[in-house]
């Protein structure tokens, strides 16, 4: 039987950035999440929307004043940007 960890290796992403997808979508499931994430990453303009997603949650971590967990967002989204500069291209 393949695993949950398994399913988000399939991913491009990493497991931070797909439980990121799964907090900020409300999706309650890592396999539910890593299928949203495969899915925007072979989206047109996908990447931006995954960009989008995680300067999201860095917001709402400063807006709580949580400036570790927005840290740990900003490590995230420098290492997704490292990653997948197509992000960058076009955002909005």
């Amino acid at each position: 039987m393949i695993t949950p960890e398994e399913i988000v290796d399939m991913t491009d992403l990493s497991p931070d950035e797909v439980e990121l997808i799964e907090k900020h979508e409300y999706l309650g499931c890592m396999v539910a999440a890593a299928a949203m994430a495969d899915y925007l990453m072979h989206q047109h303009k996908g990447p931006q929307a995954v960009q989008r997603m995680i300067c999201d949650e860095i917001r709402g971590a400063l807006h709580a004043n949580d400036l570790k967990r927005a840290r740990e967002l900003y490590e995230t989204l420098h290492h997704f940007m490292s990653e997948h500069p197509e992000a960058a291209h076009g955002s909005i």
